[in-house]
């Protein structure tokens, strides 16, 4: 959990831009709660998975637009490649 008490992902742990942008919104934060630690994981890792700082604000924007709109995990997406199938994986913060 970090520090503004919203829970991160099973590897990653939550990285500031995506943590302002959900505590900044209180139905963002409440989809964001209600999904599982490894569907929390697959957006953290989606988000961090990009080059470019515009993609990646673009990812953050469409993690609560997704969210609000009942998604559960980012779609079109072959998950994070940072966890071991057994769904445990060693934190690393950022892969």
């Amino acid at each position: 959990m970090s520090a503004s008490g919203i829970s991160a992902g099973v590897v990653h742990d939550l990285p500031p831009d995506l943590e302002a942008f959900i505590a900044a919104d209180a139905e963002v934060r409440e989809r964001w709660e209600d999904i599982t630690p490894l569907a929390r994981n697959e957006w953290i890792c989606w988000v961090q998975s990009v080059k470019k700082a515009e993609t990646r604000a673009q990812h953050v924007e469409r993690v609560g637009a997704d969210l609000k709109a009942g998604k559960r995990r980012p779609c079109c997406w072959p998950g994070c490649p940072h966890r071991e199938k057994t769904g445990r994986g060693e934190k690393t913060g950022r892969a």
